[in-house]
């Protein structure tokens, strides 16, 4: 947070708690990554972040375990049971309320 002389502070836990409303905090984190997804998804084809997003690898991998792609922690969409993520995320208000969903959502 800035003050008013133009430096920087670190929010108190009563000010981050009336910001996110009382949420508990990992649920939040997520339904901001689904929003953020959303975003990525309406962006020109030719933007970085969406290109480095439909970004396929071609070639040989490492050997060892194979390291997590973004999208592929983007899990919390399984457990909320939504489908056709790709298309509902073409309509804002449909994706605002997946996003919504995710903040009160059990599993998560």
């Amino acid at each position: 947070m800035q003050n008013e002389d133009g430096s920087w502070r670190i929010r108190i836990n009563y000010e981050l708690n009336k910001l996110t409303g009382n949420a508990e905090i990992v649920r939040f984190i997520k339904s901001r990554r689904l929003a953020w997804l959303g975003h990525v998804m309406w962006m020109d084809d030719k933007r970085t972040p969406k290109r480095i997003l439909q970004w396929k690898p071609i070639g040989m991998r490492t050997r060892g375990r194979q390291r997590k792609r973004w999208l592929a922690g983007i899990e919390d969409l399984q457990i909320m049971g939504v489908r056709q993520w790709r298309k509902q995320c073409e309509e804002r208000a449909e994706w605002k309320k997946t996003t919504e969903k995710a903040k009160t959502h059990s599993g998560l």
